[in-house]
Parts: structure tokens; sequence; C-alpha cells
């Protein structure tokens, strides 16, 4: 009987088995049909029932499993079923948990949506899974950059700012503040101060998840991490006694900029000194009858902001455009090119009226034309004057003109007093961690000023920025001593002065049709005169090529040549229904259409989206006399802005085009291989991508700046906490947006080629090669920097190092300083894969 109920258990199981492995194989076979069919969601969801039933047969169908997901990935995508994305990423992550590829393509779909810190999360775990991963390291490179952004890194090195901070918070410590409350903590380093300095209680607030999670390991690593409670989230969100049990008597923050207020430390103190501090010291310094725990106070204490007007080629010439003509196209009067710090005055969006600059390092220097001025004070422990601050009307100042020169910008710095005792400067002459903020001039009639004329300005505070506006001069006749908002009324001669400074800062304005805003890079690739040359002379000789063979075909078969006359008549007539297609698929503003359909039978298109761009380049086609037929904006054309690179019609193929292959920051642009593939499909016979190809150098050099803008290096500059090995796992090895002409470094090496990419003859590309570089100089080699010289053709070329340069350079810093001698080799090993490109030195 036993034996009987065995055997038809068995048989059971056994036909169990046989109906599973019936079912996996007609999945399989569906599956197969599915992708044939380009089904994806069905094939999709075939496979995930082969895996669950078969999971043995993992490694087997892996490949095409990937391939699968992917497709169906990007149906839901173009579909918005977002959450739908997501479970399928979800269910392959369970069945394939450490599948490096699955996890990079879902960090993409999570970034490409805005969910940056999700996506670095799955980035990271990725080239954890493998450290050769190309796709998902450039893909961790880069979201590292967004979430844990190159300032940290200066900062936690720059010693004298951590030790300023330290001894402040020390005192306040010791005179009495028990509670702390560390706003906007970053890392957590001034809550550890704190708590060093014997506070009893602290607490701190981070809105960024990515920089919550390494301050709690940060903090756990320097055994605090019962001592600190650290909150995700916004100060303003923090409530008593939700949060924390009662006020605390000190507040700590650095939350400022260049700028002083963009990062919102008004509107936190006054949330603050609202609902978490304890109530400010009334009576002033002699009432002695209140414990100094009793009240509360801020670090900083306030802060004090000077300007200056300053001459900056520089500046200028990434903010103004200074030309009325390029490579023979005329720039229309009617249209007026401005930066978005000027057209921030008048938008409706909250734009930041300032950029920065490290004026200690910016290519060319800068000139002072003032002395340096008081612009306004701040006292953070006063609630009244930061209420103030939003609704106060403008402060008038006026200063003049001591020295020379084209006025380019206003320089904006402070002084950040911690406490009576402590302070902090950023000022240009100062070694410091910090940036300046710039104000550009712009729409003045006339640049130039004299010493004795006066510089007007108006500054506010205003959508928690610092605002300095409506910049205008008056002739040194009009003598003004500085005025503000509080003085007595003007009288009738400075009254004229101002009168004539508004009439020279409207006037420009008034006779403008039209505004084009333009980032600072395209304002200064408008301002590149070589650039638009070389491209003009380099489409003349493809047009001419193209002319020249067109006439040759017009002879008769038998070889006796027409009259040429009537052979150019001919020609004239045929390329009149017949021009040369010509496609610009440049990043931003580009005017190289324009150009290149002053040289011929044109038909020009450009790719350029946004529509006051596009009125722009309409406006000046009109005032250089083309055909409204001559341009056209290939989006208009297309569905799919992804199908960018298609044919300009069903029967014909494209002349040239134009590809935009570096980016300003120095790297390659992403997927331009891929685009480059395009491009040669779509090519008129004798047709050429520009540009050809594109040269890499780079050099060997010791920079101890690079490794500081890198990483943190070790315990000394943060005063012995540890914080570095955290931190450091947000470190790229690349640093782009750099000016070598005023990077501090020794030069190791002559510079040498180190990569050819080559988009109209791919063959000659290689994907690995090494580098033999011999050393001139010995020291220690940090860091490689790399430039770039794009060849249009053979003989017309751009170097992105040229000091006109709209280009930035970028550079390869290394994990550990190489020493080196004289004379001795170095061997890199260039790497290239897709439009990515790794260097590194060979062991």
């Amino acid at each position: 009987m036993l034996n009987s109920r065995a055997r038809s258990h068995r048989g059971l199981r056994s036909g169990r088995e046989a109906s599973r492995r019936e079912l996996v194989s007609r999945s399989l076979q569906s599956a197969q049909h599915c992708l044939e069919d380009q089904d994806f969601g069905t094939a999709y969801a075939h496979y995930l029932l082969v895996l669950n039933l078969a999971p043995e047969l993992k490694n087997d169908v892996k490949e095409t499993f990937q391939y699968t997901l992917f497709k169906w990935a990007e149906e839901l995508d173009s579909l918005a079923r977002v959450q739908d994305l997501f479970n399928c990423y979800e269910q392959a992550l369970e069945l394939f948990p450490n599948d490096e590829v699955i996890c990079n393509s879902m960090g993409e779909h999570l970034f490409r949506m805005g969910f940056r810190d999700e996506a670095a999360g799955y980035f990271h775990k990725a080239v954890k899974l493998n450290p050769d991963f190309a796709d998902a390291k450039e893909n961790f490179y880069r979201v590292a950059n967004w979430l844990v952004e190159r300032w940290h890194f200066i900062m936690l090195n720059d010693i004298k700012r951590n030790l300023t901070y330290q001894k402040a918070i020390e005192k306040m410590v010791h005179s009495g503040c028990k509670s702390v409350l560390d706003i906007g903590a970053g890392t957590g380093i001034l809550s550890m101060f704190a708590k060093k300095a014997g506070a009893l209680h602290v607490y701190a607030c981070e809105l960024s998840k990515t920089m919550y999670e390494l301050a709690s390991d940060v903090i756990a690593a320097n055994n605090m991490e019962g001592e600190i409670k650290l909150m995700h989230m916004k100060s303003l969100d923090v409530e008593i006694p939700k949060h924390i049990p009662e006020r605390v008597s000190l507040v700590v923050t650095e939350t400022v900029d260049a700028g002083l207020f963009g990062e919102g430390i008004v509107e936190s103190l006054i949330h603050a000194w609202e609902h978490l501090l304890l109530q400010p010291k009334v009576g002033g310094p002699k009432c002695n009858d209140v414990r100094f725990e009793d009240y509360g106070r801020v670090i900083p204490a306030g802060a004090t902001v000077f300007g200056m007007a300053v001459e900056c080629k520089e500046i200028r010439r990434h903010h103004r455009v200074g030309i009325q003509e390029v490579a023979s196209v005329r720039l229309a009067d009617t249209v007026e090119f401005c930066s978005p710090t000027h057209a921030s005055v008048n938008s409706e969006e909250t734009l930041e009226p300032y950029t920065t600059e490290k004026l200690s390092r910016i290519p060319g220097g800068y000139m002072p034309l003032t002395e340096p001025f008081q612009v306004m004070t701040v006292d953070f422990n006063n609630l009244q004057e930061l209420k103030n601050l939003a609704t106060r009307k403008p402060c008038k100042i006026s200063v003049p003109i001591t020295r020379g020169g084209l006025l380019d910008a206003v320089v904006v710095w402070f002084v950040l007093h911690l406490d009576d005792e402590h302070t902090l400067s950023t000022s240009p002459s100062e070694e410091t961690c910090w940036e300046q903020a710039i104000y550009p001039v712009q729409g003045l009639l006339d640049y130039f000023r004299k010493p004795g004329d006066i510089v007007m300005l108006e500054v506010s505070c205003q959508d928690c920025y610092l605002r300095i506006q409506k910049i205008s001069v008056s002739p040194s006749e009009c003598r003004m001593d500085v005025e503000r908002e509080n003085t007595p009324a003007l009288g009738n001669e400075a009254e004229l002065c101002s009168a004539l400074a508004s009439l020279q800062t409207t006037s420009k304005l008034d006779r403008v049709g039209h505004e084009c805003v333009l980032e600072s890079t395209e304002i200064a690739l408008l301002n590149n005169v070589a650039y638009h040359e070389c491209f003009k002379a380099a489409i003349s000789k493809v047009l001419s090529s193209f002319t020249s063979n067109t006439e040759l075909q017009s002879m008769d078969v038998d070889g006796s040549e027409r009259n040429l006359g009537e052979s150019r008549n001919k020609d004239s007539l045929q390329t009149s229904t017949d021009p040369f297609y010509i496609l610009d698929v440049s990043e931003g503003f580009s005017i190289l259409p324009i150009i290149a359909g002053k040289l011929g039978p044109v038909k020009a298109y450009s790719s350029v989206e946004k529509e006051q761009h596009q009125i722009a380049l309409n406006i000046i086609s009109e005032a250089n006399h083309f055909p409204k037929e001559t341009l056209e904006f290939w989006l208009s054309h297309l569905t799919d802005e992804s199908s960018v690179l298609q044919r300009p019609k069903s029967d014909k193929l494209w002349s040239i085009i134009i590809l935009d292959v570096i980016e300003a920051s120095g790297l390659i642009q992403q997927e331009v291989m891929e685009k480059a593939a395009i491009s040669r499909c779509l090519l008129h016979s004798g047709g050429k991508i520009f540009p050809q190809y594109v040269l890499m150098y780079g050099m060997l050099v010791a920079s101890q700046s690079l490794l500081l803008e890198s990483a943190v290096q070790g315990t000394e500059p943060t005063l012995g906490f540890n914080i570095a090995p955290f931190i450091n796992q947000f470190k790229v090895p690349v640093r782009v947006y750099l000016d070598l002409s005023t990077l501090p470094c020794v030069p190791l090496s002559k510079p040498v080629e180190l990569l050819r990419l080559d988009f109209m003859n791919p063959y000659l590309n290689s994907s690995t090669r090494e580098i033999k570089v011999q050393i001139c100089k010995s020291g220690q080699v940090t860091a490689i920097p790399f430039w770039y010289h794009i060849h249009l053709d053979e003989d017309t070329s751009l170097d992105t190092s040229d000091e006109s340069s709209h280009w930035k350079q970028a550079a390869v810093v290394l994990d550990k300083p190489i020493p080196v001698k004289q004379g001795e080799e170095l061997v890199l090993r260039i790497q290239h894969h897709k439009s990515n490109v790794s260097i590194t030195v060979k062991e």
C-alpha cells in the first residue's frame, strides 16, 4: 500500500514537472514571437513568468531579458506610465539583484525624472558591482556633482575657515550656550564643533537626502551618534516640541553663498528667531541682570558687504556682445543680447541676479575702477532688521571712479562676523575658499569711464537675493558724495546728474525692439570672431567643391565644353531650385546657419529651441537681406526631438551637418559618436560633418589647488574629525570648467596628443591606446589637464584652450600623487568608450 502511494506521489510530481517544462517552453516561444512583433510588454510578461518558474534559466535568458526590459521601459516612459516603469525595474532587480546593467538603467530613468538622490544610489551600486562599467561610472560622476557640490571639498579643506568657526562656537558654548541648532548641517562639522565644545544638546537639520545620510555616517564615525540629533528636513519645518523639546540658545549656520543671502539665510533666521531660538538679549551689552544662557544668539552674528567697480575683459566677453558684425553677418541693432543676470531685473521668475568668479584666478585679471565701498551691513541677531531687509526701499549709492577704464562689473564680497572677535572675509585679495559675486554692467551707451565720474546704483534684498541694479554713470562735472536712502534731499545739480544717468541707462534699451537672453557661454561664443571665421572658411570650401563638381558635370559627354556663361546660368537655375542643405545641431544659440546662408544657394536649418532665439535669428536674417525661405528651424518640422538627425526631405541629403562635439565645461558631448554615426548616413556624396575630427591634448602637472578642490585631504583640515572617507565617496576624477591659463600648477611635461576622434572616418578611432610622456621637470604628478584642437578640415582648426575660446578646460585628478624625475617616462592609458574618455597612469 505504501509503495503504491509513493508511486502515486512520484507520478504527480513528475506530471507537474512536465507541465512546468512545457509552460516554460511555450512562454519562451511566445516571448520570442512577441519580440519579433515588437510587442515588448507581452514579451516582458512572458520572460517574467519563465524566470519565476525556471530560475535555473537566468544565465541563459539574461541578455534577452535585459533587452526586453529596456525596450518596454522606453515605451512606458513615452506613455508617462511612471509607476508601471518602476514596477518593472523592481521586479527585474528581484530576479537579478546584482545586475549592474539593470541598476544603471534604473538610475538613468530616475535621474531623467528628477530623482537625483535615488539615481545616485543605483549608479553607485552599479559601480560597486562592476568598477570597470564605464557607463555607470560616468553616470555616477555626473550625478555626484549635483548631489555633493564641489564647494564642500574646498570648504572642508579650508583650515582657516574651520578653525575660525570652531573658536567662535567654543567661545559661545563656554559662555553658557548649552543647546545648539545647526541649520543646513552639510557634513555635520559645525554640530561636532558644538558637541566637542561641551554643548549639552545639539540638533541639526539637513534637507538634502544625500548630505543627511552622509552626515549620519560622519557623526557615527566620530562617536557622536547618540549625542547629536540629526533631522532630514528644512529648518522652516522644525517644530517645538515635535522635533526639539524647547527653544535653543544658539543657532549656527553657514547657509550663505557668494552674494551672502542666496541660500536663504534671512528667511531661515527669521523663522528661527520666531519659533526656535530663545529671545535675543535686550538692553545692550551693559545689561548685566540677564544670564548669558537665558537669551538666544546666532553664529554668524552679522556681516558687512563690500563692493567695487572693475574693468575685466573676461567678464565683459561673457556678458556683453561687443561686436556689430561677425563673419560678414551684421548683427541687427534692434536686437539687444543680454545675460540672465541682466534679464533677472525684469523677469517674473526668481533668477539669481549675479554670477560668481574667483577673481584671483580670472583669466586676464581685473582692474579696480573705484575704491572698495560699503554696500550694507546686516545684524543676524536683530529680528526686526532681518524682517526689514526684504521690505525696505532700495538704498541708493554713488561712488567716484578713481581710475579710468571700461566699467564691466560691480564685484561684491563680505566679511562674516561670527562674533565680536572672529571674522571671515571673502575678499578677492584674501586667500579664501570663497568666490565673489559678480554683477555685470549692461545697457549703457558708453562703458568707458574716467577718474571723477560717478557710478550710481541701487541696493536691495528681494527674493532672498542681494540685488544691485539700475547701475548708471554721470560725468565728472556732476560731482556727488556717497548718497544713501536717509540722507537729506539732493540739490538741483545732483538731480540733473541723476536724470542724465537715467537717460544713459534707458536710451539704448528704448531703441531696441527685441531683448534676447543668452547664457554667458553663448555670449562668449558670439564674441568669438575666430570661431565664426573658421566655420565660414570651412563651409565655403565645401560649397565651392560642390559648385565645381556641378560645373564639371555640365560638360558634354563627348568632352566638348558648353559655353561657360551658359553653363553657369544653367547651374544657377539648377541651384535656385536645388539648394545645398545645411543642418546646424549646435547646442544653444548659433548664427552659423546665417553665415552659411551668405555663402551661396543654401537652405539652412537651425536647431535652436527657444522662441526668443528664433525671433532674434529671424531679425538678423532680415537685417542681412535674406529671403525668408533661406533659414528654417528644424525642430518645428519634427514631432520627436530625438529624431533631430534625419533627412531634410524624402529625396534629399545634407551637404553639411554641424555637430556640437565639446561641452563648454571641457568634456566631450554625450552621445556625440552616436550622432556622428547617424550623420554619416545622411550626408550627400561629398558632404561633410563639422568638425571632421578632434585631437585631444594633455600634459602632466603638479597642482595642490586641484587636489584641494577634488577631495578632502585627511583629518588635518577638518581639525581631527573623520569626514574625508565619507564625502570622498562622491569625489569625481575629472574637474571641469577650468582655466589653464590661471590654474595654480607647475607643468611637469610638454603637451602631448592623447586621442583622435574622427567623425567622418570612424575606422581611424582606437578604443584604447598608450602614450609615453617625457618628464621635463621633477615633482609630483597630481593631475592631467586636457583640451582639444577641433579640426573642421585639414586646414582649419580651433583650439579650446585659446584665450578667446568660449570653452573651458578640464583635468583628471589622480587619487594619489606620483613622484617623477626629469628624464623619466610616464605611460598614460587612454580608453574611449562611446563618448566617454578615461585617462589613467599605467602602473
